[in-house]
């Protein structure tokens, strides 16, 4: 590594600002530099706030001035030497036999808690053991025999299902790979309000993820079903078409169908149709009954 902490400039002594992307993220990180050597694909060796890690860079360089900048940088130390990529390699192996390690210790205390992946900084200094659990955990006893049989630094982070299914990957029930896994690097709000303006069925199972939580792809297309149903009817509302009444029994907003019954007959019409001749009635409430005098 060819700087040290020391060393670092200033951030208002960058030039440059890449963005960086870490191993099992798909979230990128701004940081600073003054090496016009840098490009897109190469590894660099950073200062995090977890340590010295090595990061892809994901971006051309950047002019400071010309980027918006709303939290402090962080320094690139140097581009990834070959000593540095074989380090990070052996880190990868050494990360395995501290998962099996810590694992152990977890059963051995008997802990209620899920460890899902541990990770070593660069140089060494320290472990992240990434964890699910339902409830608090003391680990303190665990944290004490980390640090004895490691001899570094001990992180432990707990996470939540939606985390946890973005380490782990898995499947989704489209056939691809999940959304999160793959390409997202924020979680969005999902509400089953989303769902119901999709018009899908409200069957939670269905709707779920491999996390256990409503599938973030329903937050996809929330905005464009929106678009597509503004002006419309709500379902079961009564409407007068072509001098009927009907009831307003299903939409289809991607065929632009909906389907209109009645005691006599059943009707399938265009969304425009719907929109723009279709009149919604007003159903007056039930009057309460006159008590006899």
């Amino acid at each position: 590594m060819e700087e040290t902490i020391n060393q670092v400039p200033t951030q208002e002594s960058y030039k440059y600002v890449i963005s960086i992307r870490f191993r099992n993220t798909n979230k990128c990180y701004s940081f600073g530099t003054n090496n016009e050597e840098i490009e897109y694909g190469d590894y660099v060796v950073v200062e995090t706030a977890r340590g010295v890690e090595l990061g892809e860079v994901v971006s051309p360089l950047r002019e400071l001035k010309d980027v918006e900048v709303r939290t402090p940088l962080k320094p690139v130390l140097n581009k990834a030497t070959a000593e540095d990529r074989q380090r990070y390699a052996e880190n990868i192996e050494l990360a395995k036999e501290a998962y099996t390690y810590c694992q152990k210790e977890i059963e051995r205390l008997q802990l209620d808690m899920n460890l899902i992946s541990a990770e070593y900084t660069l140089d060494r200094s320290k472990v992240l053991f990434v964890y699910v659990a339902d409830e608090r955990v003391d680990f303190r006893e665990l944290l004490k025999q980390l640090a004895s049989g490691l001899h570094c630094r001990i992180e432990l982070r707990q996470i939540g299902s939606r985390d946890k299914a973005k380490i782990i990957g898995g499947i989704g029930p489209c056939g691809m790979e999940t959304c999160c896994s793959r390409f997202m690097d924020e979680f969005d709000v999902v509400s089953i309000n989303m769902a119901k303006n999709q018009l899908l069925a409200l069957n939670i199972q269905k709707l779920s993820g491999q996390c256990g939580k409503l599938m973030c792809c329903l937050k996809f297309e929330d905005d464009a079903y929106k678009e597509l149903r503004q002006g419309l009817p709500k379902l079961n509302a009564q409407v007068e078409y072509e001098g009927q009444t009907y009831r307003v029994t299903s939409m289809n907003v991607i065929a632009q169908q909906a389907k209109l019954e009645n005691r006599e007959t059943v009707q399938f019409i265009s969304l425009d149709d719907l929109k723009n001749k279709a009149k919604v009635k007003k159903v007056e409430p039930p009057q309460p009954k006159k008590e006899a005098e």
